[in-house]
């Protein structure tokens, strides 16, 4: 039940936050790509949820966790903060004012991106049961190598890539857009700092990146 009330917090809070930056810039709440995102967002996330909290509650704590221990990575966390908050109130100001328009087409595009997307995330949790919301190794970790482990060493970044990028695009704001381009940057800053406490702390971690080469994009890096 503890876990239960702080996962529907956090939902709560978190949709409020987003509701807020982003119609309250635009003015109104005659929003229709601010109501998409937050469907295609938020319900999603609400079934994810439960089927963690009935199916694995020790992975769903997991995902509750936002406190960094090492200093790379809390900086990674707060220029994510800024660069959400800033792209959300853009949009919506963008919405507002008419600055930029995405066509209809794209923004089809982009909300089927978003659902793959998630899609994937919950297939990445599934393959993963130490995957942490925080850099960390944990007591009894092992390596996974299967399934889009087997192509990219850090799929859930790469997948979260996709998702974040075709956020903007729902909202139907290019500008917004161009702020979360900062998004693939702190991946790769993350990544870096990850795999330093990886083959440090988790035994195995070395011969996996022989086997995989590619961290977030297959042929590429």
């Amino acid at each position: 039940m503890k876990l239960l009330i702080s996962a529907l917090t956090k939902y709560l809070a978190g949709l409020f936050l987003v509701g807020l930056i982003l119609f309250l810039p635009a003015g109104t709440l005659n929003y229709p790509g601010g109501w998409l995102f937050c469907g295609l967002l938020f319900v999603p996330m609400l079934i994810l949820g439960i089927v963690l909290w009935r199916k694995a509650p020790a992975l769903l704590e997991k995902r509750l966790r936002s406190k960094e221990k090492l200093s790379a990575q809390k900086s990674v966390i707060g220029l994510s903060l800024l660069m959400f908050v800033g792209g959300f109130a853009l949009a919506g100001l963008d919405f507002r004012f008419g600055w930029t328009t995405v066509p209809g087409w794209l923004v089809v595009t982009a909300a089927c991106l978003l659902l793959l997307s998630y899609g994937l995330y919950a297939e990445v949790m599934r393959e993963n049961a130490w995957l942490s919301r925080t850099v960390e190794v944990q007591e009894g970790q092992q390596v996974v190598d299967s399934g889009l482990y087997g192509i990219v060493r850090h799929p859930m970044y790469a997948v979260t890539t996709v998702l974040f990028l075709s956020i903007p695009l729902v909202l139907g704001s290019w500008i917004a857009f161009v702020v979360f381009l900062i998004y693939p940057a702190l991946m790769v800053k993350r990544i870096r700092s990850e795999e330093q406490l990886l083959e440090a702390e988790l035994p195995g971690y070395a011969d996996y990146q022989k086997k995989v080469k590619y961290r977030m994009i297959p042929f590429l890096w």
